[in-house]
């Protein structure tokens, strides 16, 4: 094989990721040429993510815009093909980017032809690179999911923001997917009521019977404001959607409640007031701030995989060229725990 592909941003979509949003390049292999302390990488699985939405849109944000014509940014995980002078990895190392935080993603910002995201073989600098050392109980792809960003996302969110006590109601919407169904574990392990919330009714059923949450309701049931109601009032909310979910989650708040907003679609609020009267709290945070804690949080949730209490689902897709297909899934609700695009065998070199 002489050349590589790779998919780039084409045009910023105005609504949802259009067919004509990204394009798929080639470029040579012989052009990937490591230089003192860089690597050269073939990805094995890329992760899909409801931030990666926001990163392609031109406005101010707590990471510049993935630029027009530069290789989406995505974390990922790999291995290492070839190694340049002083390198500190070898040949066959597994690596993946999601330890890294601001550091990674400013590392790539500026060089479009070798960033590593939806693209098969890249050049990456070594600081930029953390080699996957499994715990018992875990495998690699952990470090997309649970020992990721996914993981530390739904740690801090729930210790920091939503502040879950013991006896508590914690509820979780976007239930199903990577974060909210280890938030509901978490919550679960914490000594929390957790009611979760997602969009199927299997859905629902893999999370009372698999995650083992105390309730879990579809959102699209005739019934679902009703049986939300009747569950009484919440004392944290960790909220992965937004929009009328979170507005129906206001008028349910009690006394010094405390909402993570980790991410949600656009649309106004009517019961904000809410927050005043019952002296709540409404807080958005980013994974990234914690970066110095995750150590702490990868303690944790990796015992929870060693011994058999934390439980988790990849969805995979398969092939690059699915990538800016199974994006939207996120939105749509069409995926169930975590989503990941497989582009090569982990053991393969070539």
């Amino acid at each position: 094989m002489s050349t590589y592909k790779r998919i780039v941003l084409n045009e910023r979509p105005k609504g949802p990721i259009e067919s004509t949003t990204f394009r798929t390049e080639e470029a040579k292999l012989q052009d990937l040429i490591p230089g003192p302390n860089q690597a050269v990488v073939k990805v094995t699985y890329i992760s899909l993510d409801p931030a990666m939405r926001g990163w392609l849109n031109d406005t101010r944000s707590y990471l510049p815009p993935v630029g027009l014509g530069e290789t989406m940014r995505a974390l990922t995980l790999a291995t290492v093909v070839k190694v340049g002078e002083g390198s500190k990895f070898k040949v066959g190392d597994q690596v993946t980017t999601t330890a890294g935080h601001f550091s990674f993603f400013s590392s790539i910002a500026w060089a479009p032809t070798s960033s590593l995201g939806w693209t098969e073989y890249a050049v990456m600098n070594d600081k930029a690179l953390t080699k996957v050392l499994p715990p018992p109980g875990a495998e690699p792809l952990d470090f997309l999911n649970n020992l990721g960003v996914s993981g530390m996302t739904a740690y801090f969110g729930l210790k920091d923001i939503c502040e879950v006590k013991k006896g508590e109601t914690l509820v979780v919407s976007g239930a199903a997917g990577s974060v909210g169904s280890l938030t509901c574990q978490l919550g679960k392990k914490w000594g929390a009521k957790v009611i979760a919330i997602a969009g199927t009714q299997e859905k629902c059923d893999w999370l009372v019977k698999d995650i083992g949450v105390d309730v879990a309701l579809n959102y699209k049931s005739p019934t679902f404001e009703k049986d939300f109601k009747d569950l009484g009032y919440i004392d944290a909310f960790f909220d992965n959607v937004g929009g009328d979910i979170l507005d129906l989650v206001l008028t349910r708040l009690a006394q010094n409640a405390r909402i993570a907003l980790c991410d949600g679609r656009p649309k106004g609020l009517r019961n904000y007031m809410t927050l005043i009267s019952m002296r709540a709290k409404l807080q958005g945070f980013i994974v990234f701030d914690y970066a110095a804690r995750y150590p702490e949080a990868i303690a944790e949730i990796a015992s929870g995989l060693t011994d058999g209490s934390i439980k988790r689902k990849f969805h995979i897709v398969e092939g690059l060229e699915q990538a800016p297909v199974a994006l939207p899934m996120l939105f749509s609700g069409g995926n169930t725990g975590k989503l990941v695009v497989k582009i090569s065998e982990q053991k393969s070199l070539l």
